[in-house]
């Protein structure tokens, strides 16, 4: 379908859904969260697509809740907003059983900064930071942010950007376990690409079967684990992938993954 403020192209299995609200920093209102949480279902069903790439328009990747779009809300519930705008689609992006790079191509802050956390891989521009904004204007963090952080950080240095809403630079979210690569700005395509190469070839069950895997081991003891690993390893050991990894090992040639 067509959306309004996003951009949406599918090339070669790779989805790339870019915010499209330049103008206000791709601030987040009603209906790009909505469209947001259409264009991951459509994702989902796509078994074209093997890879997203999630990015921003201009020069910023999001700036969170448009505050001025929802200040003219009369008795706004943040209740229903987090439980029928953000909350979804952040459940959305972690069931979606195929990877998400995040192109993190300049300021995430509050929920944006939770869209940013909620992929799988982050690549950033040394321009890019993250803050947790949500104290300066008296609030808490939401969209998942209190889950992702203090397991990415550890508790005492999530509490402190938290509470203080501190700006972290893009080299130091790379010290801190944030994201996984910064480049320069000019070579931000190029070091997505390389990921996006590498997962729109490889066994797609498999990495999906993995992401699930590691968000439920951060809430399971190792006995749980170890039934949940044994359970997916079935699944995945009936894939046509895994047929052709073992052919290909046998045979002395590079795989040809298929996804399925």
């Amino acid at each position: 379908m067509p959306y309004k403020f996003l951009k949406y192209e599918v090339t070669a299995g790779v989805a790339t859904i870019t915010l499209n609200r330049p103008e206000v920093y791709n601030a987040l209102n009603d209906d790009i969260t909505f469209e947001l949480q259409d264009a991951i279902k459509t994702v989902g069903k796509d078994q074209a697509v093997r890879v997203v790439v999630l990015t921003g328009e201009g020069k910023a990747f999001c700036s969170g809740q448009d505050l001025k779009a929802s200040s003219g809300q009369a008795k706004r519930s943040f209740l229903d907003s987090l439980h029928k705008r953000y909350n979804p689609l952040i459940l959305a992006m972690r069931n979606l059983p195929k990877p998400i790079i995040c192109r993190l191509n300049g300021v995430a802050a509050g929920a944006g900064c939770s869209l940013a956390l909620a992929s799988d891989i982050i690549v950033a521009s040394e321009e890019a930071t993250l803050i947790e904004v949500f104290i300066n204007i008296g609030l808490v963090p939401d969209s998942g942010s209190s889950y992702f952080l203090p397991r990415l950080t550890g508790m005492a240095k999530a509490f402190e950007l938290c509470s203080m809403g501190s700006r972290v630079k893009a080299s130091e979210a790379l010290a801190l376990g944030l994201v996984n690569k910064v480049v320069a700005s000019n070579q931000l395509d190029a070091a997505v690409k390389t990921y996006t190469d590498y997962f729109a070839n490889a066994p797609t069950r498999a990495i999906g079967l993995i992401k699930k895997m590691l968000t439920k081991s951060a809430t399971s003891s190792l006995e749980e684990m170890l039934e949940y690993e044994a359970y997916c390893q079935e699944i995945a050991g009936q894939t046509h992938d895994h047929k052709e990894g073992v052919e290909a090992f046998l045979e002395k040639r590079k795989p040809e993954f298929k996804g399925v």
